[in-house]
């Protein structure tokens, strides 16, 4: 049997992670967990609640005076080896990301787990290397900065990157001496379970870090209504971060929320041709298109519309949907009822007028995975940026293509959504690139690239893409306070 596939024979049982024990949820409560591949039951997970969520701040807040004291030499060297842990059982945390969330174990492999090892590495070493300010006022006084730990922190993670995004949020918020009540999602919760026991085998010590597994409105409202845990990091959709917001906000709890986007992937005819069209499919397409970066809006100039829609389509086309263990170029969607939704978008985008160019329907995979979840990837055209099609969140393998004439033209359609996570730019002319990424309203722009990422920049977007950065030093500073010590001569 290859390593990793005793995933696929054995059912997990999923357990909260709390005060460094594995334990069901108080109440005593179950929720099913199904396998997208093939729409069936395979695991359960605790069903918490407040008093669990109650439970695990209690643990935290016990541990933060040790854990925040710990040198920071101690706290590098744990997450190391977390680190080292997560890269030793590669295949088993891939095959279970896979089938958990749906994606193609291959890129689970090649991106998701990896990434969680990069996340904790980064932390621990850039944890080592955070300076503070110092002035010197008038020659009368000197002002230094003291950055200190919150104390205990809350992280909720989303569905479509589990453990690449659910440590993205806990490796700096442990390596800057927090302890942490986490949250991931209810969809994808197996390798947070897995994660929970390689902290266990790593040492770390009672109560740094917790786990509750559970439902949104009960885990995820409780945690951000609980007055022992002053800052919450959320990650998710725009409608669920606005409720987090509106509990903790008047607790005058520190927030960072990256929430969803709609972005727009501009392409001028005076770009690399070759580069620009595998980009967008890939950046269209990867994870099901199941990911907030990815470019669901693209923007053509109008001299090569035809040629590039049609290179597009082709490609796009030839994209084979199959089961996740196959190495596909896209894997089952998540859930039912994103299925359920993303069918609907495609359905409003033809009562919007929209001309399908490929793919609209769903796909029957046979074998194990005849029950599954797969929709084709899907294209349009012919529907104008003002349509709920070109302004609302699809979050699946559904693309629009718009011509444009003029820089100014795809510039104000690129800003024209409620949105403002991420934009693609693709153009050969620097002083456009300059122009174009200085004005464009968005918290990330990539130029002849998408998803390369640097982990030292800041991480974020604007108008309902979210609220503050996280990533580098930005986060570091998120998951502490600044105190300032004036000292008079």
């Amino acid at each position: 049997m290859a390593a990793g596939q005793e995933v696929y024979r054995t059912p997990m049982k999923i357990l909260n992670y709390i005060n460094g024990q594995l334990q069901p949820a108080l109440g005593g409560a179950w929720l099913d967990n199904y396998e997208p591949a093939t729409g069936s039951i395979y695991s359960q997970l605790p069903d918490s609640d407040e008093p669990d969520v109650a439970l695990a701040a209690a643990a935290a807040q016990a541990a933060f005076p040790a854990w925040s004291k710990t040198p920071v030499a101690e706290r590098a060297a744990l997450l190391n080896r977390l680190a080292d842990l997560i890269e030793r059982d590669l295949d088993k945390l891939a095959a279970a990301e896979s089938r958990d969330q749906g994606k193609p174990v291959a890129l689970a492999k090649r991106m998701d787990i990896p990434r969680a090892v990069d996340n904790f590495r980064f932390f621990a070493t850039a944890i080592q290397h955070y300076a503070s300010e110092a002035h010197s006022t008038d020659g009368a006084a000197i002002n230094y900065t003291l950055r200190q730990p919150i104390g205990v922190v809350g992280c909720i993670s989303p569905w479509n990157l589990p453990l690449y995004l659910f440590s993205w949020k806990i490796a700096p918020a442990l390596a800057a001496g927090n302890t942490v009540v986490a949250k991931p999602s209810e969809i994808t919760p197996a390798t947070a379970y897995l994660l929970c026991e390689l902290c266990i085998e790593a040492g770390f010590p009672k109560g740094v870090l917790n786990i509750v597994f559970g439902l949104g409105p009960k885990v995820g409202q409780a945690m951000s209504a609980h007055p022992g845990i002053p800052a919450i990091s959320f990650t998710g959709g725009t409608v669920t971060g606005a409720t987090i917001a509106r509990t903790a906000a008047p607790m005058f709890k520190k927030l960072s929320l990256e929430l969803g986007g709609k972005n727009p992937n501009i392409i001028f005819a005076d770009a690399d041709y070759d580069k620009a069209l595998a980009s967008a499919v890939r950046s269209s397409f990867t994870n099901q298109g199941e990911i907030c970066l990815c470019g669901s809006r693209l923007l053509i100039e109008s001299s090569i519309y035809n040629r590039f829609r049609d290179d597009f389509v082709a490609k796009v086309a030839a994209l084979r949907v199959d089961d996740p263990t196959t190495n596909p170029d896209l894997g089952a969607i998540v859930s039912k009822p994103h299925f359920d939704k993303v069918l609907g978008y495609i359905k409003l985008a033809q009562e919007e007028g929209g001309k399908l160019l490929t793919g609209g329907k769903a796909v029957m995979v046979s074998g194990r995975c005849e029950n599954g979840w797969f929709i084709e990837p899907t294209v349009f055209e012919g529907l104008p940026n003002s349509c709920r099609t070109n302004q609302e969140e699809i979050f699946g393998p559904v693309v629009t293509l718009i011509p444009f004439d003029t820089e100014a033209e795809a510039l104000a359609m690129a800003n024209d959504t409620p949105y403002g996570l991420a934009a693609q730019l693709w153009t050969e002319n620097l002083s456009r690139s300059q122009r174009m990424s200085a004005a464009l309203k968005f918290g990330i722009v990539w130029v002849n690239c998408w998803l390369l990422r640097d982990l030292r920049t800041p991480f974020g977007g604007a108008k309902a893409s979210g609220v503050g950065r996280e990533g580098g030093w930005d986060a570091l500073r998120f998951f502490t306070e600044a105190t300032n010590v004036c000292i008079r001569y």
